[in-house]
């Protein structure tokens, strides 16, 4: 008989209790389609008489996360501890530092660490897995490593947080506001006590320098992605949104511009106006969704759901599978020495068409300052919409939709406004998706 895969879990929250009841429950299946068993051997959490509704008494227990890549019966090393530094990292250096293959569902410590951790891997001759880091159960990870293989990726966008994307379809539905939804997301467990990482679009960036990575050949740059979360949506700009034939979604985008003579990378994740009749304005609730255009395949959406213990352990035993077979090819689709350093693109020149939503005191003089600094920044209005706001006495929302041109134009206006007594709070800026 072949000798099995032996896998150690390290963490066994929802996810990682998941991955033990996925491998029992399709046991037979999984070794038939890996060509051998995997066998869980091994496991490690931080209090050993919690109650997980699983049956853990036939894997030794280990108090040490990390010594589970020093045993013997151990091949595989699954990462389900979480946060980018600590515990988390230091398994994963300790199992791929042992020639250990390493499965992780961790976006944020592969997005600070992941071309270390891919060296390390590399060196070893060891596995680095991660399709659960992104969009949870939707394969786009392998979809575009082996997928879109022979494509020159042109774009990379989606909605890449399936919280974000719950709370303003949620809006939408409802015309309840951002902090009331927010509040029924924590409730049912879509959102975490502090949302931040989520709603600040942070979440989101993680992931989408991921796959920029891997659908560029680029070199990880985290810290270029520009990122702006949806806690400044208001109900207002859903239903102007809506009036104006669009839905508001948080999009991360990535694409190379070649704009400034040699390539550079662009990447940003904030919310956008997107056409009712595009494909993501149909993704509603907790789903994820992830265009790729290629240059002989065309787009291709990938979409399903992006959390949950069911769809995230799917995607880790998907990589578990992928290893027992012998597949143990570079983690962003190539070598890391191969991987290209590219600059962070500029925005200014790009073009595009803009929603701007000013909150204003209702007085004379306020619509021709905030026209005038349109026009001397160059940007052509298209429509505008002006409705009081019914919970705020005396405050009107002021919608503005530009023609297409620079973003440069747009900033510049903002910046002419920028401590204007006319505004009341800061304008929220949201480009028109596909304009």
């Amino acid at each position: 008989m072949t000798e099995p895969l032996k896998i150690a879990l390290a963490g066994l929250g929802t996810v990682g209790t998941g991955v033990v009841r996925l491998i029992e429950t399709n046991a037979q299946l999984i070794a038939r389609r890996a060509r051998r068993p995997v066998q869980i051997t091994a496991v490690s959490a931080r209090d050993r008489t919690k109650d997980r509704g699983v049956d853990l008494s036939a894997y030794a227990w280990v108090d040490d996360p990390a010594e589970l890549a020093t045993r013997e019966d151990v091949d595989v090393v699954v990462e389900m501890v979480g946060g980018s530094d600590g515990p988390a990292l230091a398994i994963a250096r300790t199992a791929l530092a042992h020639g250990k293959s390493l499965v992780t569902a961790n976006k944020a410590m592969l997005a600070h660490h992941g071309l270390e951790l891919a060296e390390t891997a590399e060196k070893a001759g060891a596995a680095l897995k991660f399709e659960a880091a992104v969009a949870g159960g939707i394969p786009v990870v392998n979809g575009l490593i082996d997928g879109a293989a022979a494509n020159a990726v042109e774009r990379v966008y989606g909605i890449l947080n399936g919280t974000c994307n719950y709370i303003l379809s949620t809006m939408e539905d409802t015309g309840a506001d951002f902090g009331d939804v927010l509040a029924d997301a924590q409730r049912l467990g879509y959102a975490e006590a502090d949302p931040t990482f989520d709603v600040e679009g942070i979440d989101a960036a993680h992931k989408l320098s991921l796959l920029a990575s891997i659908a560029f050949g680029a070199r990880l740059d985290f810290d270029a992605v520009e990122c702006v979360g949806i806690s400044q949506v208001k109900a207002a700009d859903i239903a102007q949104a809506q009036d104006l034939g669009y839905v508001i979604r948080l999009i991360g985008m990535s694409e190379v511009d070649t704009a400034e003579g040699s390539p550079r990378l662009f990447q940003r994740v904030r919310p956008f106006l997107v056409p009712t009749g595009h494909p993501l304005a149909n993704v509603d609730g907790p789903t994820n969704a992830i265009v790729a255009e290629g240059n002989f395949v065309g787009r291709l959406l990938f979409q399903g759901a992006g959390a949950g213990d069911g769809p995230t352990a799917s995607a880790v035993v998907a990589d578990i599978i992928d290893i027992a077979r012998g597949e143990k090819g570079p983690a962003f689709a190539m070598p890391v020495a191969e991987l290209e350093v590219m600059e962070p693109a500029a925005s200014g020149h790009r073009v595009s068409s803009f929603y701007i939503r000013f909150t204003v005191p209702d007085r004379p003089g306020v619509l021709a300052e905030i026209t005038a600094a349109m026009r001397d920044a160059g940007v052509s209005i298209e429509s505008m919409i002006q409705k009081g706001d019914p919970d705020q006495d005396g405050e009107v929302i002021l919608a503005i939709v530009t023609h297409p041109g620079p973003e440069s134009g747009v900033v510049e206006a903002v910046r002419i406004l920028d401590g204007s007594a006319s505004l009341i709070a800061p304008p929220l800026v949201m480009q028109i998706l596909g304009s």
